[in-house]
């Protein structure tokens, strides 16, 4: 009797009170022919307009996006939430972070998220808590990473310092109270191990002070590297010429400036070094803390930016994989697009007299977003609206998962996670692509832009490989 390929799907416990239980888990597995699937211990209930959080959640700095499912009767709107359970206060004396509180919410619906999940064994489904890797309820700013000026840097991800002794603290009382409350669970999916590089200031943390100290204990010379890497960001703010984009623009792809950047600014490879022992490091927590409190079966699966895009972010596959059950590098093409919105306005901003053409391509070519790249203004990118396809080829997204393939080198699955944004024809692209790739599954986010279409258009394509 054969397996079957790996398929999980994300589905905020907001879908699980809306649609029901028996509801969301016959679309899962009837439709789309789902193995697993991943929640949060979170529950949900509509509230006033600026009171909790807008749902879909802002992102990239702005809400273009609308659920294909709605909640409550509305494609977005605004919801209040609680944990799902009580949370044991005493887990977290060893840490200034304190769980979330419950309230009538957890009392009126908590029990479906404990229903789903056995609902979800019994038919068969792996099944796994989602949360952030680094960031607590309440992250308090000397937890925020910092520039190598000491600023604290423009980000789009408010996520925590990965050498904070606070928030691994956090870490393990959080998974121990998971644990206690659903022992049932298969495994746990931290997101962002690593720190994410969405702006251009996010690829220059973190300098907080607690990586100044764990990195000397682990023998890096962390105020060489500070110096070198402030000066390498100034170059960026206010002395970056055409000329010095010639390389990265041309057919070369900047293959030739990656030496000479080196050569020019030697402690740049360190601190990028650093950062990925730092990542390593913490994902050996959560492996340590996972096996404390729940034993060596239960799975560690961690999400993660994707090549190239990680060689800023710190997170090493192969590394990764000596840890992990599986990776899921993400194939969010929304934000390799928009990245070059970001990255470019800061660019031209800071430097008068850089030709925009020239920043776009450049850009394009090092995030590796095609092969042949004919746009010439940011505007050519920037955040896909919900009917609008995302910018993306194919052939690079093909060539990025078969690099982190064999960066994993079957030590761990490798299970891309997309996204399940956009219009149908162009998800349905998307898909397909990690559908015809080695890679051993796929993870699609989330269940609320996942429309009948969508899923039987997922059910369709995974029983046909």
């Amino acid at each position: 009797m054969s397996t079957k390929r790996f398929l999980g799907i994300t589905v905020l416990a907001d879908f699980i009170i809306n649609e029901g239980v028996d509801g969301v888990l016959d679309n899962l597995v009837d439709r789309a022919g789902a193995t697993a699937v991943a929640l949060n211990p979170t529950v949900t209930a509509p509230s006033t307009e600026g009171e909790g959080a807008f749902q879909p959640p802002s992102d990239a700095g702005s809400s273009p996006r609308l659920f294909d499912r709605p909640l409550w009767g509305k494609r977005a709107l605004w919801v209040q939430s609680a944990p799902s359970y009580e949370p044991n206060v005493s887990n977290y004396k060893d840490t200034p972070y304190k769980p979330r509180k419950a309230n009538d919410l957890t009392a009126q619906y908590g029990h479906l998220i404990e229903k789903f999940i056995n609902a979800a064994l019994d038919r068969g489904l792996k099944v796994y808590f989602q949360m952030s890797a680094t960031r607590p309820s309440g992250l308090i700013d000397t937890d925020r990473p910092l520039l190598p000026n000491g600023r604290r840097p423009d980000r789009m991800a408010d996520t925590g310092c990965l050498a904070s002794d606070e928030i691994r603290s956090y870490n393990e009382a959080y998974v121990h109270d998971l644990l206690e409350t659903y022992p049932q669970i298969t495994g746990f999916r931290p997101d962002w191990p690593e720190y994410p590089c969405y702006k251009l200031d996010e690829a220059f943390q973190d300098f907080n002070p607690k990586v100044k100290v764990w990195a000397e204990r682990e023998g890096f010379d962390f105020e060489a590297i500070k110096s070198d890497v402030n000066t390498f960001y100034a170059y960026l703010h206010g002395r970056l010429k055409n000329q010095d984009l010639t390389d990265l623009f041309g057919p070369n792809r900047g293959k030739t400036d990656l030496v000479v950047y080196l050569k020019k600014y030697p402690r740049i490879l360190e601190w990028l070094t650093l950062k990925t022992a730092l990542s390593n490091d913490l994902i050996r927590h959560w492996r340590k803390i996972i096996t404390k409190y729940g034993g060596s079966d239960k799975e560690l699966s961690v999400n993660a930016f994707m090549t190239p895009l990680t060689l800023w972010t710190g997170l090493d596959f192969n590394a990764a994989a000596d840890v992990c059950d599986a990776i899921s590098p993400k194939l969010y093409t929304m934000h390799w697009s928009v990245m070059v919105e970001f990255w470019g306005r800061v660019l031209l901003n800071n430097n008068p007299g850089l030709d925009e053409a020239m920043v776009v391509k450049s850009l394009a070519h090092l995030f590796d977003l095609g092969d042949d790249i004919t746009a010439e203004k940011i505007s050519d990118y920037g955040y896909p609206e919900p009917h609008e396809a995302h910018p993306i080829p194919n052939e690079p997204q093909i060539r990025k998962i078969e690099q982190a393939y064999a960066e994993v080198n079957g030590k761990a699955l490798l299970t891309p996670l997309m996204h399940g944004y956009g219009p149908l024809d162009d998800f349905a692209r998307r898909f397909k692509i990690v559908a015809d790739s080695p890679a051993d599954g796929v993870w699609i986010n989330r269940y609320g832009y996942l429309s009948d279409d969508k899923l039987n258009a997922v059910g369709k394509t995974w029983c046909t490989i």
